[in-house]
């Protein structure tokens, strides 16, 4: 039984207790917090955890096997360090930190200290994710040309990280993880209304080995929730819509064929022949929780000692690139390398 400290009872801090907190594979000997109020809330539902404000005290109970941490970004730095140099594996919520050194420094630490460090990049167990990439890695669709991401809501409006940092950071992990390597440049522009200094939006297009781009839209300030992604490739196209829980993958037999007749301008059909539509297939995805997922391939991690599939080099990726965009939009959008 793999005991667990949970570090930050906000709104995603509940969700990991009642994962960890199952008695078969883990249980959560402490959620710590600074505020009280969260504390009594883990306390009317959860008898028998232990709870504190002083988060060291969690943190370095010899008892404890792993700390999972969902504090703001800002924090994810300092609190992962302390929870390796205490020699615990520790899951961690996104982005591992906030620039790049941070994320690499952790990596180094946590091989040092041979423990597990994952990060918790959620999507990438998201059964339809997991389902995408095997339609992608089986050729399926042929050549990949470009993957467009939307990703807004209207709110949670953070204080510490921009909207490129809190949400662009689930579509770059499964970007990277769909086309299995890092994008080469990055070019984005972001928009300020609300807290001086942090994007709300941001609009970006990642180029990936093989000229394969990947547009991103990221927004906390818009009325309607999206969570779309769309894949175009050479032979078939790709939705994915993560709010669509009976039908969330569609694949479409839609094409631009190379067999083009000679154009006539008076004839409009000489371009409608080069596009051929077939039919819409709607792919069988079981329906899982992916935090579940991702619980419980951290603790099948600890357990046997094996890498993560999101561990430290994955999470230290998707900060570089979150870096690189955040370089164009303070050069006015310019295309930047991905150092």
């Amino acid at each position: 039984m793999i005991r667990v400290a949970i570090v930050g009872a906000g709104r995603w801090g509940p969700n990991l207790v009642r994962n960890f907190h199952n008695g078969q594979t883990s249980v959560v000997s402490w959620v710590a917090d600074l505020d009280e109020k969260r504390l009594k809330a883990i306390e009317g539902r959860y008898r028998d955890i232990s709870l504190t404000t002083d988060l060291n005290v969690a943190i370095r109970d010899p008892e404890v096997d792993a700390v999972v941490i969902a504090t703001p970004a800002s924090t994810h730095y300092e609190l992962t360090k302390a929870v390796l140099d205490a020699k615990k594996h520790v899951l961690v919520e996104k982005p591992v930190a906030t620039n790049s050194r941070h994320a690499r420094e952790l990596t180094e630490r946590a091989a040092h200290a041979k423990r597990v460090l994952m990060v918790g990049h959620v999507f990438v167990y998201n059964s339809a994710v997991t389902r995408i990439k095997h339609i992608l890695d089986d050729g399926e669709l042929g050549r990949v040309y470009y993957i467009a991401m939307v990703r807004t809501n209207l709110g949670p409006i953070r204080m510490d990280v921009n909207a490129a940092w809190d949400l662009a950071t689930h579509d770059i992990s499964v970007a990277n993880y769909w086309l299995g390597g890092m994008p080469l440049s990055a070019s984005a522009v972001g928009g300020t209304w609300i807290n001086s200094g942090l994007e709300d939006a941001v609009f970006a297009t990642l180029r990936y080995p093989s000229n394969v781009l990947v547009n991103l839209h990221a927004s906390w300030l818009s009325p309607r929730k999206s969570r779309d992604m769309t894949v175009i490739a050479d032979r078939k196209m790709l939705s994915f819509d993560d709010l669509n829980l009976v039908e969330p993958i569609r694949i479409y037999d839609k094409q631009v064929t190379d067999e083009r007749m000679r154009p006539n301008i008076m004839d409009t059909a000489s371009y409608r022949a080069s596009v051929r539509e077939g039919d819409i297939v709607i792919p069988r995805v079981n329906v899982a929780e992916p935090l579940k997922a991702e619980c419980d391939h951290f603790l099948d991690c600890v357990r046997e000692g094996k890498p993560p599939n999101t561990g430290g080099v994955e999470g230290a990726n998707v900060v570089r690139v979150l870096e690189a965009m955040e370089r164009s939009v303070q050069n006015g959008g310019c295309e930047v390398n991905v150092e």
